[in-house]
């Protein structure tokens, strides 16, 4: 068995790390026959399928991509980035905004590449690549919503929804990852124990609250009333394609809730469209009681991108070409529409 096998079969059944196995590209050097340590990028790897994993088990149209245009089709998904939202705001036991998260990406691996504003969501969005494997191992867009931006009425309610916020980190998992970025490994025991509560940390943290407050989010923001549902679940999980007008013409002649258009950056090197978020039902709590209602859930997304350079064997024989790993600002700012509630 690899690492990699070892370290899913904490967290997945069997059935599933086989699957994603099949369906998920991965790059040789992260598929290491077992030994006495796991590296940084071995274990930021193992991440990234699980929770991959799961997005698409939250998906369904998702699930119909896969099982008809990737396995369908005998081709693997080259998974490219994964997206989740975050509160810059006291959040109960769990530190505010995306330092919930640099306190798990950092060990592994990941730096930041890029800082992207998206004042019309009043949002600041940073992606983080991994340092050993950039293109290979998928990126994180880590977003952070600024409720000081918004109505006083507003910030209390997020105060009260994320007032019992719980940290899934304990001080053996914090030391783990001390250990981790002290020593860019760690032995397979600590590794396999480890893997499964950084998982936990993508997730709702926080418990049922006010329907009257999810209400109150809603009418400011569609990213606000999102992250009181589903928390820091992954907002979305990205399949990096050849050519994603054509993958986008595909679904729509099969009928998958596609989004009308394909976003393309600045530079015009990134082109990206989803399908729209699955919906799910929650619980809130009402006068009268606890109550369910349909609110939107995670979606799978597309994206396409060009060389950013290329070097001629004569000038530079090592570098060939760069995937340009860039993201855009109107680009995010389109496809965070994608889970838009409706009222």
């Amino acid at each position: 068995m690899t690492h990699l096998q070892k370290l899913l079969a904490t967290c997945l059944p069997p059935e599933a790390v086989a699957s994603i196995h099949e369906q998920m590209y991965v790059h040789p050097g992260l598929q290491q026959a077992a030994s006495g340590s796991v590296s940084r990028a071995e274990l930021a790897q193992a991440l990234n399928m699980a929770l991959f994993h799961g997005l698409v088990q939250r998906v369904p149209a998702g699930q119909d991509y896969i099982a008809s245009d990737v396995v369908g089709q005998q081709r693997k998904v080259v998974f490219d980035h994964g997206a989740l939202r975050t509160v810059r705001w006291p959040s109960g036991a769990l530190p505010a905004g995306e330092a919930a998260f640099t306190r798990v990406l950092r060990p592994l691996g990941f730096e930041l590449q890029g800082t992207y504003p998206l004042p019309r969501l009043k949002m600041t969005g940073r992606a983080y690549s991994h340092r050993d494997f950039p293109e290979d191992i998928a990126q994180f867009f880590v977003s952070e919503l600024h409720p000081e931006q918004f109505s006083a009425p507003f910030q209390s309610a997020v105060t009260r929804v994320l007032s019992t916020s719980r940290d899934p980190l304990g001080p053996q998992d914090i030391a783990d990852l001390e250990q981790l970025t002290r020593d860019g490994v760690l032995p397979l025991a600590q590794a396999l124990r480890l893997l499964p509560q950084l998982l936990q940390c993508f997730d709702r943290q926080h418990g049922v609250f006010a329907m009257a407050d999810y209400e109150l989010l809603l009418a400011e923001s569609a990213e606000m009333a999102w992250i009181s549902t589903e928390g820091n679940a992954f907002n979305h999980a990205t399949d990096r394609v050849t050519d994603v007008d054509a993958v986008a013409e595909r679904q729509r002649a099969l009928g998958r809730p596609i989004k009308d258009k394909v976003e393309v950056s600045a530079s015009g090197r990134v082109r990206q469209t989803a399908f729209r978020a699955a919906t799910v039902r929650r619980e809130f709590i009402t006068p009268e009681g606890r109550v369910s209602r349909e609110v939107p859930g995670s979606f799978y997304e597309f994206i396409t991108r060009d060389v950013l350079q290329t070097a001629s064997a004569a000038n530079d024989p090592v570098q060939q070409a760069r995937l340009d790993l860039a993201f855009d600002a109107g680009n995010a700012t389109g496809i965070f529409g994608m889970t838009a509630a409706r009222a």
